[in-house]
């Protein structure tokens, strides 16, 4: 089946890239996680927008990921989450919420799926992650919990 990827699959390839996989691996795991699209003629004039949005997101070189690095480690990042009686949130600080705050701190638009975070953040507090910006290049932030 031919595909047009609407974000970045390891091992497959980039947004906006046209690959051809298995039908089970499009219907039963790519399309449904709106990791790709289907390919059609008319999906073609989606890909040049896919394309153009990714080169303006995208790290250029390496000085430009160290300088993003600087930037983010340097920048303080705080969350406002609704908390229990016992310091608990509800739910959960995710990787979206955490690409909603640096966008708002810094202006950098960092795709979410590129934060990890080291444990799962219930608590209020300082808590870590890692922004991996290309390869070899990883920024550790630090982001504060409050109610």
């Amino acid at each position: 089946m031919k595909l047009i990827l609407t974000r970045e699959v390891s091992g497959l390839g980039h947004a906006g890239d046209v690959v051809t996989v298995k039908d089970g691996y499009a219907r039963n795991f790519l399309i449904p996680r709106g990791s790709a699209i289907a390919w059609s003629k008319g999906g073609e004039t989606q890909i040049d927008g896919i394309r153009r949005a990714r080169q303006n997101r995208e790290i250029r070189d390496k000085d430009h990921a160290n300088e993003i690095k600087a930037k983010l480690e340097e920048a303080s990042l705080e969350i406002k989450a609704k908390v229990g009686s016992t310091g608990r949130l509800f739910g959960s600080v995710t990787e979206k919420d955490i690409a909603l705050v640096i966008k708002s701190a810094t202006g950098l638009d960092i795709d979410r799926h590129k934060i990890k975070l080291v444990k799962h953040v219930k608590n209020l507090g300082k808590h870590n992650a890692k922004v991996s910006l290309m390869t070899g290049v990883a920024a550790n932030i630090t982001i504060n919990v409050v109610a």
